[in-house]
């Protein structure tokens, strides 16, 4: 079966593919869409094991929140929010794609809908429409039940008191708490936590399952993760990244380790009003909401690409945490060795950023600082940046743009518009602008121009740039297939990394 296309209008959601999905019990499904079943007032991942329902009484959503919000409740057997997100919100670019990224990254449970509606650049009005036309539901009740998919991990994850999951999972009360629970679960947070939880102590490091659409091609992105590893602020061991992360409640230091059928994230010094935070910036940095059986199978209809398809399935975009943090990061790299931007940004880490409140001089290799922030580059000056003045100002012009508000890049960001600012700042050019796109907001569409490597991998390849356009809307992952094709067809001479390289 083919993977289902993400439709212009999420309400309109075609009904005999959907519904060969359900009968077929097809997992690569779960997460695009859900099935409410209107003779048990119950709604379902399409992967659910209970008999397939009657098509007279199903009906297909594209959020669990629109299923709430029309009265049905989650299957107790499937749990279908426990899914991997849809790839439709992970790299759509209209307005409801970019809205519910900046919901799963918790921007309505901080600064209210007028925060989202801010972020976004339209009224609160046209948001609202917008969201509830697409998406059958509208901001407040989108954060609502990823507010409830925060608590359910809470509950089943950790013995924590369950008044205390009430107010790390975002609920002004322990009313509103009990209520949406049991409207969203048909269970009282009690009943889920004795049903699905396990004996987890309520003290000390935090670690969650976080699924993901197979196949995924774990040494590939951890190569990526291991190449442009920064010291003081991350490190890789094995398949998993140590680093620290700057969260709206404070800093945290989390393991991601990577399976070819999921990864795991193990979250230390976490204030837990950030988990679902937290928990959203990881799966962005591993791309785990991709659909890979349709990128693959798009990629994979060019007899040019399809060697290297066949090669690396699975293959997945890298992100970043932070839109200040990767622009800054691709800045430094521009024009210079991995290696060299390395050496560069780890002094920047040492110098400029702040230690981490559990840091500990006696492990110089573990992560002990946080990326700095605007505001540190902008006070330290040029002078403070090491490497060329023209990389300082570039690196403190970015900086100051972003940290007098000029310009925001975040997950939320319309590409186009994004791509313009970036390309106004002073020492920004379009291999950078699209690098920063790329990763900032997950966009599948970007083959960063002029990229070196690109280059050399069509020549070896004899591929026309004017072929590439055959490729959309999935050039992003193709670039990926390129990078890795050149890196692993030429060995660098001793001491000589590759230019650009996957994240």
């Amino acid at each position: 079966m083919t993977a289902l296309a993400p439709p212009s209008v999420a309400l309109e959601l075609p009904f005999e593919r959907c519904y060969r999905a359900l009968s077929a019990r097809d997992s690569r499904f779960d997460g695009q869409f859900f099935v409410t079943v209107r003779t048990t007032g119950i709604y379902c991942r399409p992967s659910c094991p209970a008999r397939t329902p009657d098509r007279a009484n199903v009906d297909f959503v594209p959020t669990a929140a629109a299923a709430v919000a029309r009265g049905f409740r989650a299957c107790r057997r499937c749990l279908p929010d426990a899914t991997p997100g849809s790839p439709r919100w992970n790299t759509g670019a209209d307005l409801a794609s970019r809205a519910m990224r900046l919901i799963a990254d918790g921007v309505v449970d901080r600064s209210g809908v007028d925060g989202l509606s801010q972020a976004l650049g339209y009224t609160p009005r046209h948001v609202g429409r917008v969201l509830r036309a697409e998406l059958g539901a509208g901001p407040l009740a989108l954060a609502r039940a990823h507010r409830a998919t925060t608590a359910r991990i809470l509950l089943v994850s950790t013995a924590m008191p369950i008044s205390d999951v009430a107010f790390a999972a975002g609920f002004a009360s322990i009313r509103q708490f009990n209520d949406t629970l049991r409207e969203t679960y048909d269970r009282s947070p009690t009943e889920l936590r004795r049903r699905y939880g396990s004996n987890t102590a309520p003290t000390g490091p935090l670690t969650l399952r976080l699924p993901l659409r197979t196949p995924y091609d774990v040494a590939w992105t951890v190569r990526g993760f291991a190449a442009h590893a920064v010291l003081g602020l991350e490190r890789v061991d094995g398949t998993t990244l140590h680093r620290t992360l700057r969260l709206p409640h404070g800093p945290a230091l989390v393991a991601l380790t990577l399976h070819p059928d999921h990864a795991s994230a193990r979250l230390e010094h976490l204030d837990l009003r950030d988990l679902s935070v937290a928990v959203n910036r990881l799966r962005r940095l591993a791309d785990l909401d991709a659909d890979p059986v349709a990128v693959d199978a798009a990629l994979a209809a060019d007899p040019t690409l399809a060697p290297l398809v066949a090669a690396a399935p699975g293959i997945r975009i890298p992100g970043g945490v932070d839109g200040h943090e990767t622009l800054i990061r691709t800045i430094v790299g521009q024009q210079i060795s991995v290696a060299a931007a390395r050496t560069r940004l780890g002094t920047l880490v040492h110098d400029l950023g702040e230690p981490a409140p559990w840091h500990d001089d006696a492990a110089p290799e573990a992560p002990r600082r946080l990326f700095p922030t605007p505001e540190a580059i902008v006070a330290a000056g040029e002078e403070a940046i090491s490497g060329p003045r023209r990389l300082a100002r570039a690196v403190v012009g970015a900086s100051r743009a972003i940290a007098s508000g000029a310009m925001e890049p975040h997950a939320g960001s319309q590409t186009s518009k994004l791509r313009t600012e970036l390309l106004a700042l002073d020492g920004v050019g379009p291999w950078t602008a699209d690098q920063v796109v790329m990763r900032v907001t997950g966009d599948p569409d970007v083959l960063p121009h002029g990229d070196l490597v690109i280059a050399q991998a069509a020549a070896d390849l004899g591929i026309d740039p004017a072929h590439t356009e055959s490729w959309r809307p999935w050039r992003s992952y193709a670039a990926m297939h390129l990078w890795r094709h050149r890196v692993f067809s030429t060995t660098p001479a001793p001491g000589r990394a590759a230019k650009k390289g996957p994240s």
